[in-house]
């Protein structure tokens, strides 16, 4: 899920164990949407609880996985409408960062890095 802040940066994650940093999500549980999922991990992984009614869809991606070389990623992406603040790790996350979308990292996951246009208009 694309979630900013005040300064338009974009919450990036690194979960326990890995190298590469990616927007907070994660796998859908049986019988989840995507979308409930987006706010499920949200709230799991950095401890935010955001207004289901903001989330807008920006669409579906497959990419190569982050942290698991030779897996292709299925992503459907969300963005939350409104600013966000006081997010902090939790559950399987090592590590939180706030990202200026203008630039690039080989840090960010190859997901990121296909969002890159649209996180920058």
């Amino acid at each position: 899920m694309i979630a900013r802040d005040a300064a338009g940066r974009v919450l990036v994650v690194r979960k326990r164990g890995t190298t590469r940093f990616m927007l907070p999500g994660g796998k859908l549980e049986p019988g989840e949407t995507s979308f409930d999922a987006a706010l499920r991990e949200l709230r799991e992984e950095v401890g935010l609880a955001l207004d289901p009614a903001r989330l807008a869809p920006v669409g579906s991606y497959l990419t190569d996985a982050a942290n698991e070389p030779g897996y292709t990623l299925a992503s459907d992406v969300f963005e939350y409408a409104d600013p966000v603040a006081g997010a902090a790790a939790d559950a399987e996350i090592a590590e939180l960062d706030w990202i200026d979308p203008h630039g690039v990292s080989p840090a960010w996951a190859p997901l990121l890095i296909e969002l890159l246009p649209h996180l920058r208009a």
